[in-house]
């Protein structure tokens, strides 16, 4: 098996390793327009010759969809290797790609967005840390940001002030971004949920690097609050909609 590059040239033709096959999907489309425009910004998404859940996708942390301060910095948005292609050497060819590459860009190092404890969508700190990646920053309520440098005496990379101390209005307010495949499918239906009880909700796409970098959250691709405090950054289906609902509305 062999590893490709997903360049303009051949992303629509190339599976994008998530489980949605056809590119007439709502989530394979935003994505990979999403990925189309990221391009031009040094956007790398390197994945395994199969159809499969294989890649890592890491872009400069300059113009990354997160609130870090990252000068020369690559940042990771995603590393994920699951089903059959685990525990095959997979996870530590990419990472290896990803820091030889780096290196190779004058890159002083990489970033990855962590939790405290292992949880959906966030990078798996212990396994990272066997590369040597540690913690130089967190946010609340459990996110961590580690890094790897490439040499001694560089900068750290920090959360924003706009994660560290975010401003927020009282109610549901949902941000998102085509970084993830299954927004565009998901929220929607969320929303219709909220509809369907007469709870306010708002929606807001982040859809440039400036906006997702200005917003309170430490994770762009979904990030749910309450009353100023984040509910979740795990994607919803309408039945863990209706729990939170349930929860945090209906029998508080």
């Amino acid at each position: 098996m062999q590893y490709i590059q997903i360049t303009s040239e051949n992303l629509d033709k190339e599976h994008i390793c998530c489980s949605i096959s056809s590119n007439k999907d709502i989530s394979v489309k935003s994505k990979k327009n999403w990925l189309r425009e990221r391009f031009e910004d040094g956007l790398v998404f390197y994945k395994l010759d199969q159809r499969g859940k294989c890649f890592i996708e890491y872009i400069p942390a300059e113009k990354s969809f997160y609130g870090v301060h990252a000068p020369d910095f690559m940042h990771i948005n995603c590393l994920w290797v699951s089903g059959v292609f685990k525990n095959n050497g997979h996870g530590k060819a990419l990472l290896e790609h990803c820091i030889n590459d780096s290196k190779a860009k004058g890159m002083k190092g990489l970033t990855v967005i962590s939790s405290k404890k292992k949880l959906p969508f966030l990078a798996d700190s212990s396994f990272l840390a066997h590369y040597g990646f540690i913690e130089c920053d967190s946010a609340e309520p459990y996110f961590t940001l580690i890094y790897l440098p490439f040499s001694n005496n560089v900068e750290k990379p920090f959360f924003l002030d706009s994660v560290k101390a975010p401003v927020l209005d009282d109610g549901f307010i949902l941000y998102y971004s085509n970084g993830c495949p299954f927004t565009e499918k998901y929220v929607p239906l969320i929303v219709d949920v909220f509809n369907k009880h007469n709870i306010s909700i708002k929606v807001i796409k982040l859809e440039s690097v400036e906006d997702a970098k200005a917003s309170p959250c430490a994770w762009t691709n979904f990030s749910l609050f309450y009353n100023k405090k984040l509910v979740t950054h795990e994607i919803l289906s309408e039945k863990k909609t209706e729990e939170i609902i349930n929860k945090l509305v209906i029998n508080c």
